[in-house]
């Protein structure tokens, strides 16, 4: 479904902080509740690890942390979201999300979301927003989440093929 044909598509809620933000429902691959992970020594400290998925080494993110320092509470309602992620250019893999009270869906047309009005080149993940009745919810996009950088440390084999 394409932005601006009034066709509406689904998001994922969740939260940083106090903040509401979406993810695209069509990114996600799976919810699962926290799971226990392995952790990864030398990575940034928003790397939470690795998770084992069907025979996969899925590399786990804190949102939270990689957006405001803080870590993600561990929650009833945090979960470790999967989302299809394909870094530069090359074959689509599995990345965990953790984030917080990720218990709610939107369906709305995503030309509803505007553009923020800030640039942020240390947060290029940050999309455009949308105004509620309720408060501003802001597109998170997934394929701005990592540098290539940080893709050639999470995602070795697919940066050398």
């Amino acid at each position: 479904m394409t932005a601006g044909n009034g066709q509406k598509m689904l998001f994922l809620l969740f939260q940083i902080g106090r903040d509401r933000y979406a993810l695209e429902a069509a990114q996600v691959a799976l919810v699962l509740p926290l799971a226990q992970l392995k952790k990864v020594p030398g990575t940034p400290s928003w790397v939470m690890g690795l998770f084992n998925y069907g025979g996969q080494h899925v590399p786990v993110l804190d949102v939270s942390l990689l957006a405001t320092g803080q870590a993600a509470a561990a929650r009833l309602s945090t979960r470790l979201v999967l989302v299809h992620y394909t870094p530069a250019g090359k074959p689509p893999q599995l990345l965990g999300l953790v984030v917080e009270k990720a218990t709610d869906t939107l369906r709305c047309d995503p030309a509803d979301f505007s553009h923020s009005g800030l640039a942020n080149d240390d947060a290029a993940y940050l999309g455009p927003v949308l105004r509620r009745d309720d408060g501003l919810i802001q597109r998170i996009n997934v394929q701005d989440l990592l540098d290539t950088s940080v893709q050639a440390l999470l995602f070795p084999e697919a940066a050398s093929a």
